[in-house]
């Protein structure tokens, strides 16, 4: 009996490191959204950590500011969505592919 709890805990530590594996990669990884088709575009690293913004100069109009804030906007959502996902694929890696309840994230 003790026997298997030793085996549970052995293969929660070794999920602990991989863990720990793929955070730090994430760190290392870059994904970019966009929005105005490429008029706008952010790059994020895998935890969704803002690291660049880039916008096209013909969007640098003072009277198309609204335009302008509702094209950052949604290159930030894209960069997120895309930064999830790509951290979601890499902790299935670690994970097996186990899904984990709505709100949970890993590492706890």
């Amino acid at each position: 009996m003790f026997g298997n709890i030793g085996e549970m805990m052995k293969q929660a530590q070794k999920m602990q490191t991989k863990m720990a594996e793929v955070q730090e990669k994430l760190a290392t990884l870059e994904v970019e959204g966009t929005s105005g088709g490429g008029l706008v575009k952010v790059t994020a690293d895998g935890k969704g950590n803002i690291k660049s913004v880039k916008i096209d100069p013909t969007l640098l109009n003072p009277e198309e500011g609204e335009v302008l804030e509702d094209l950052l906007v949604a290159a930030l959502r894209d960069v997120q969505t895309k930064a999830e996902d790509l951290a979601s694929d890499e902790m299935g890696k670690v994970t097996g592919g186990l899904k984990l309840p709505g709100g949970m994230k890993l590492p706890f």
